[in-house]
């Protein structure tokens, strides 16, 4: 028996469910995102928008069952503040996500930029970065936490470049309509705020990682 294995078995059945839960919220701020960069394929805002919104509609139901499931449970595998702290955070980047979508639509917009498209496969990069990482937490592989929050913390960075020199242009732009800039603007910071968020996930992964390790 590996020892990642033997440590699975010292949970009870009931507890590892709490794993499997917040594994699953991974998985869907990745599969938002992936829904929001297809945008940059050709299909339709609409389109892009509802498939991202089914996305944070199964977010919202993992929140409320993972909620059901502190209450009826006794036994977690780590402390039971720091689960439902994590599945929260986890919840706001597909809703952020969301949030991006809904302001493409809301406002007209017909095709990504290319900052747009940029963040928006960065998003894509660290959210696949968290849905690898926090299957971690279950395997108790810190040193693996540690490795994946450096690298979405590089990824970050990355999109804070991106989204600074976009806006610097925006404003720089003499001939730039007001709407376009407006609209720009905020589809931009609603995508630097999904990134950001997936850092803080990262962040408290990380220090779950420095607490039970």
């Amino acid at each position: 028996m590996g020892l990642q294995t033997f440590f699975r078995s010292l949970l009870p059945k009931k507890a590892e469910r709490f794993f499997g839960l917040l594994e699953r919220q991974a998985q869907i701020s990745h599969d938002a995102a992936v829904a929001l960069a297809t945008f940059s394929t050709g299909l339709s805002v609409a389109a892009v928008g509802k498939h991202v919104q089914e996305h944070e509609h199964a977010g919202d139901k993992l929140v409320h069952e993972l909620e059901e499931a502190l209450v009826k449970t006794h036994v977690a595998p780590i402390d039971r503040a720091d689960i439902h702290a994590l599945a929260i955070e986890l919840d706001d980047i597909t809703d952020l996500t969301n949030r991006a979508a809904r302001a493409c639509e809301l406002m007209g917009i017909t095709e990504p930029s290319k900052a747009m498209t940029a963040m928006m496969a960065v998003l894509v990069k660290t959210t696949a970065e968290l849905a690898q990482a926090v299957p971690m937490l279950r395997n108790r592989d810190y040193p693996g936490i540690f490795a994946a929050k450096a690298r979405i913390r590089t990824l970050e960075k990355e999109g804070d470049r991106v989204h600074r020199a976009a806006i610097s242009e925006l404003f720089r732009t003499p001939e730039i309509d007001a709407k376009v800039l407006l609209r720009e603007r905020e589809v931009l910071e609603d995508l630097e705020n999904a990134i950001d968020h997936c850092e803080k996930v990262a962040d408290t992964l990380s220090n779950l990682a420095a607490k039970h390790g």
